[in-house]
């Protein structure tokens, strides 16, 4: 195994695990992608500290006066930035980057993120010589990082709300504690667009795909198995759904208050904090040897509880809309 000690050798060992990462057919640079992975690199080299929003801020200050210029000020456009589920996606390959490259460190964790602050900036600049301004790079950096940061944070605290005030204090069970998680997300989801679908199965909307994907997926990196039995179990499309009222509407003041805390307004990014959180919950139920509900068992749970609220909020949303 090649340790590398070189920080010259280890930044370009950074660049050739951002570029292969973030490069396109032909050779191109995917500059959206590889600002996404640059976020969730940042993040996860700032989570190695006590205080990573403190962190967080002071990267920003730094990166500003290695650029020698303010993120873009002004509003940005709806679609300047990926979805949510696309965001929560590419930074998570970012932080699996910093991982890896953590592993091969052998300098302390604060020459570690300065490294990467380092890389960050260079990364800008070439972005530069390609047309794009640097003030609008920083600004859709922070956007992306931002949103990392606030996934993560949010995924962590609302797991320790259920748990402190749902099953410390209103006796909930594991099982309800991702039922209603799932279901919140599902919630946050429908209440997101702006025509609900009507659900049609076989084909589920892709929006609802991608943030049960989110869910899939935080579940998998804790420890849960991959499978195809996410969904066994659901209802047919010809059967009567319901979603679990009593547990959302028991989230829901909770969930209203820490989303204002650390100012998460947008429904959709609400829907993909919940979904991580509900596979967090997911991986406390059913991981270990000894799991409470079974993995078989637990996955088609949560999957249900999210797709049921969403079918149900939709149906609803679409009659009050005629």
């Amino acid at each position: 195994m090649s340790i590398l000690i070189n920080k010259a050798d280890f930044t370009g060992h950074i660049f050739h695990h951002l570029t292969s990462h973030a490069a396109l057919a032909g050779g191109q640079i995917d500059g959206m992608k590889m600002i996404q992975l640059l976020a969730g690199i940042i993040t996860e080299t700032l989570l190695l500290f006590d205080e990573p929003d403190e962190g967080l801020e002071a990267t920003y200050d730094k990166l500003a006066l290695l650029l020698e210029c303010e993120p873009y000020p002004g509003p940005i456009a709806v679609k300047a930035l990926p979805p949510s589920y696309v965001i929560d996606y590419e930074t998570e390959q970012g932080r699996g980057i910093a991982k890896c490259l953590f592993e091969d460190w052998l300098d302390c964790a604060y020459a570690f993120h300065e490294l990467i602050v380092f890389v960050i900036h260079n990364l800008i600049l070439r972005m530069e010589e390609s047309g794009q301004l640097r003030s609008e790079t920083f600004r859709l950096f922070i956007e992306c990082t931002n949103r990392c940061m606030a996934y993560e944070i949010a995924a962590q605290e609302l797991c320790d709300i259920v748990i402190d005030k749902k099953i410390g204090q209103d006796s909930w069970s594991l099982a309800e504690s991702v039922s209603g998680l799932s279901a919140f997300a599902g919630r946050c989801l429908a209440l997101s667009q702006n025509a609900c679908e009507l659900f049609s199965m076989p084909m589920l909307p892709d929006k609802l795909d991608q943030v049960a994907y989110v869910m899939t997926q935080e579940a998998i990196r804790l420890g849960i198995p991959a499978g195809t039995d996410w969904r066994f179990g659901l209802a047919a499309n010809d059967h009567g759904v319901a979603a679990p009222y009593e547990l959302i509407n028991s989230l829901d003041p909770v969930c209203h208050e820490f989303f204002g805390v650390i100012q998460l307004h947008g429904l959709m990014d609400q829907a993909v904090a919940c979904a991580k959180a509900a596979g967090r919950m997911l991986a406390v139920a059913a991981g270990g040897e000894a799991p409470e509900i079974e993995p078989v068992i637990a996955k088609p749970l949560a999957m249900a509880a999210m797709t049921d609220t969403y079918k149900t909020v939709c149906t609803q949303e679409a009659i009050l809309s005629c």
